[in-house]
């Protein structure tokens, strides 16, 4: 991630909008405003229709959490994001994704093989090889289906794109990270091959 101050942080006063943005967030899952929700306070109506995007996509969705914790990792180490990482990885783990699978995606590495059960390996191929070819091949799409279902072959899609939009924003805005949160490792924006 990109270091500097930061570019959208709270606004010191905040507009009717954004009162009622904050609310509606604080009223919901999360319990309060931060992280990716700051800046995109800027537009009230976009952050509360977002959060509600997320809201469904990590409180609702029938997907298993390891699997949507999968994503949101892949998501956080593709856009080189802190923030999402740092807040990501300990609910991946309460959620049962494994170590070597956490450490394998924060070095870039394939999940294949010995490193993550069958569906953890489906679902990263399919995550995969949408950011790599922005296509999935019939065999990835497949081994997807047989892992979660069409209907969380769509949540995880969407898990995708709304984890990239998050992930944008923090970077555009640089967003501080929590000084407790672990990071990703210094090193190439290139996935290893």
């Amino acid at each position: 991630m990109v270091s500097g101050p930061d570019r959208l942080p709270l606004p010191n006063s905040l507009t009717e909008g954004q009162q009622a943005a904050v609310a509606a967030i604080s009223a919901g899952p999360r319990g309060a405003l931060f992280g990716p929700f700051v800046p995109l306070l800027r537009s009230p109506a976009l952050m509360t229709r977002l959060q509600e995007v997320g809201a469904y996509l990590r409180f609702e969705s029938a997907v298993p959490a390891h699997l949507r914790e999968l994503v949101i990792l892949m998501i956080a180490r593709e856009w080189n994001q802190d923030f999402e990482w740092g807040h990501h990885v300990p609910l991946a783990r309460t959620a049962g994704l494994g170590e070597q699978v956490i450490d394998a995606l924060s070095l870039r590495a394939e999940i294949t093989g010995a490193v993550g059960t069958p569906d953890v390996q489906a679902v990263w191929r399919l995550i995969r090889e949408l950011l790599d070819l922005r296509e999935v091949t019939d065999a990835a799409y497949a081994e997807a289906l047989e892992a979660v279902g069409a209907d969380g072959v769509v949540d995880l899609v969407a898990t995708a794109g709304y984890y990239c939009t998050l992930a944008m924003t923090m970077n555009v805005a640089r967003t501080p990270v929590p000084s407790d949160y672990e990071r990703l490792p210094p090193g190439s924006a290139q996935r290893s091959q």
